[in-house]
């Protein structure tokens, strides 16, 4: 290697680049089998389009580096370009030990002219496409993580144009080579993003994305900048290896910290069976006495809380409206609840929508400044682009904090701001106003978190239509689904948790809906004389797989379904939830789809770091086959292993290298039946 070629790389995967005339030429993206950049034909590195006229890297004079050692084990590198009278400075920070990358390109006006900036791709690469296969997800609600495959010769674009991460694609993809080795791309932005594969002749496939540049566009005065969105590149064996990887980087660096997150504390919430309709504080409250009694650990009032003092108030017409308590509903006030809540030796949780505003919320009369609008008419949000908005929700989530005593905030967002705002009296331009409003949103996000560093903080966003590694720099969990019937839970499981680590993944258990017209699988009824205990076990063991809750009415459910939530909260508490927090996971079976097709059995391994316990979860799904081989990984091959229900229903003894060749026979579960295994 010349003195002119320099590499980024840890631990076998990084970026090599040649200089050339004051050009830098990428010629490699490796992890630790393969290069994944075309062996001939040329690939950037980034992209942006200025005043009309699209660059690459490659056309633009590269005039130095500098390397940043930010924390122990991440360390910035800056790669800095020129253009005409503007720079990019192209930002890699590496995660030591990982195989993960991240990229995040800076356009600086150096000129004395303004930019009009419509492009930004953090990523634009030519890879080798022979033998990839591409997977990535479609995203709308209740049908979250439906697997797209695509084969590189196809032109394809996964992208959100909605104004939430989730809604369209999840803004994730794989690429695997025949051999099975893969490399991820995921945009940490939750707003509007792209991946474009398009086919080159030649045998390659050009990768480039980043913030959308759909209906985007930026003006720069002189001295002013840009960032793009984080794009975060993984390589490894396998899917399994890219999701270790990846959750290891989040726990120690991305997802922020709390005492009481990093429990994973088991969660009540009043919503699918009661709504806002049948919610009030006499509800709450014995429903908050069974959930101690249960030995649950958080009790959370969700929508229904606020506006008019009516019993008919819908909770989504008074969205914006925070100040009031609906006093028909709870007399005493929300302060109240938590103090019981509080005694009875739990957490006390509420929900919020802070960004939404509803259509008979005064909040849009008395501050007419605040409302998100494009071409004059509403768009139901409040912009946050604007100071003054970014001002008004953060004192208004800090005095729901101060005055009601809450512990966790759930922030929800139940609509789709599409382009965003054009209003240009907010702060931001005609053009920026989504990637404004994000900015302005993670900030206000970030100003809780420091202010109040004991409140967990949910996201959520018609249950799982904003989860991306953006969001999960500023919130301490994301909530993955509003429907959560069994095969559906397990379908969004093993997508989400392919980018993100399961203790973030927070779900509930099969909910009994008080919504005259549920999705059709939505029809939980804890009084249907075919639910048994075997059932119930099934159902609850599949919400254990993350961050664990239930949504029923505790003080109506028959008795051996109280007494085995209890044993199960137990079991979580007690066994369980520390293999969550902190263990690698292994898929072993392929994706289940609520649609009744593919794999219909599903098994997921979660190995400790230091190798001496594994927790193993196996279901059988309706439609399986009787009988089914499960091999393990990552076990000692000469190690004897004993293998025992948490509850003490099976025990076998197996050497490591039978279970992980031969595997274990399972034929004695049925449909909807289950298995929990610690395995030492």
């Amino acid at each position: 290697m010349s003195e002119t070629d320099f590499r980024l790389e840890q631990e076998g995967s990084g970026f090599v680049f040649v200089l050339e005339q004051n050009r830098l030429r990428l010629t490699q993206i490796s992890s630790p089998l393969r290069n994944w950049l075309h062996p001939v034909l040329p690939s950037g590195l980034f992209g942006v389009t200025v005043n009309g006229r699209h660059y690459t890297s490659q056309d633009l004079t590269f005039t130095g580096r500098e390397q940043l050692q930010l924390a122990a084990g991440l360390v910035e590198h800056v790669l800095r370009f020129n253009g005409e009278g503007w720079a990019v400075e192209q930002v890699f920070r590496c995660f030591s030990q990982s195989g993960v990358w991240e990229l995040e390109p800076r356009l600086i006006n150096r000129g004395l002219a303004e930019l009009q900036v419509e492009r930004l791709d953090s990523l634009d690469v030519t890879l080798l496409a022979d033998g990839l296969s591409l997977l990535g997800f479609s995203g709308n609600w209740g049908s979250e993580f439906e697997p797209q495959p695509f084969k590189p010769y196809q032109h394809f674009v996964l992208e959100s144009r909605s104004g939430r991460s989730s809604k369209g694609h999840h803004p994730f993809a794989a690429m695997f080579t025949p051999e099975g080795e893969a490399l991820s791309a995921a945009v940490a932005w939750s707003g509007n993003w792209v991946l474009r594969f398009e086919p080159l002749d030649g045998g390659g496939v050009r990768l480039s994305g980043g913030l959308h540049d759909w209906l985007f566009s930026k003006r720069l005065k002189p001295g002013e900048a840009l960032s793009g969105a984080p794009l975060v590149l993984a390589g490894g064996a396998d899917l399994n290896e890219i999701s270790q990887r990846l959750a290891r980087v989040g726990r120690q660096f991305w997802y922020p910290r709390n005492p009481l997150a990093e429990r994973l504390p088991v969660e009540w919430n009043h919503w699918w069976p009661y709504e806002d309709v049948e919610i009030n504080e006499a509800v709450f409250l014995a429903n908050a006495e069974k959930a101690a009694e249960l030995g649950f650990e958080v009790c959370t009032l969700d929508a229904g809380w606020f506006g008019p003092a009516d019993a008919e108030t819908f909770w989504y017409d008074y969205r914006g409206d925070w100040h009031l308590v609906n006093r028909r509903r709870f007399p005493h006030g929300i302060r109240y609840l938590s103090e019981r809540v509080h005694a009875l030796g739990m957490k006390f949780g509420i929900w919020c929508e802070i960004e939404a505003l509803g259509e008979k919320a005064s909040l849009a009369v008395e501050r007419p400044e605040l409302p998100a609008l494009r071409d004059g008419r509403p768009l139901g949000y409040v912009c946050m682009g604007n100071p003054a908005a970014r001002e008004w929700a953060y004192q208004t989530l800090a005095r729901l904090i101060r005055e009601f005593g809450a512990d966790w905030i759930k922030v929800d967002f139940n609509l789709d701001p599409g382009a965003g705002c054009n209003r240009t009296d907010h702060g931001h331009q005609e053009g920026d106003g989504l990637y404004e409003h994000y900015r302005g949103y993670y900030s206000v996000l970030t100003r809780i978190r420091q202010d109040f560093p004991d409140v967990v903080l949910e996201n959520c966003s018609s249950g799982g239509l904003r989860i991306d590694l953006g969001m999960l720099r500023h919130t301490h969990m994301t909530f993955l689904s509003d429907p959560d019937w069994p095969v559906h839970d397990l379908q969004i499981f093993w997508g989400a948790s392919a980018m993100l680590a399961p203790n973030v993944l927070l779900h509930w258990t099969y909910s009994h809906w008080r919504n005259t017209d549920p999705p059709p699988y939505q029809r939980f009824d804890p009084f249907d004389p075919a639910l048994t205990r075997e059932k119930w076990d099934y159902y609850t063991r599949i919400s254990m797989l993350g961050w664990y809750g239930i949504s029923q009415k505790l003080t109506e459910i028959p008795a051996w379904l109280a007494e085995r939530i209890g044993q199960h909260n137990r079991l979580y508490q007690r066994q369980v939830r520390r293999f969550i927090r902190e263990a690698d996971l292994y898929r072993l079976t392929d994706q289940p789809r609520r649609n009744g097709t593919g794999e219909r059995w599903a098994a997921f391994q979660y190995a400790l770091p230091d190798g001496s316990e594994h927790l193993l979860f196996v279901f059988r799904l309706p439609g399986g086959e009787k009988r089914r081989i499960i091999r393990l990984q990552q076990l000692q091959a000469e190690r004897v292993y004993t293998l025992c229900g948490l509850e003490g229903e099976v025990e076998w003894q197996r050497s490591g290298r039978s279970l992980m060749q031969d595997g274990l026979e399972i034929d004695f579960l049925p449909e909807e039946g289950s298995l929990l295994l610690m395995v030492r």
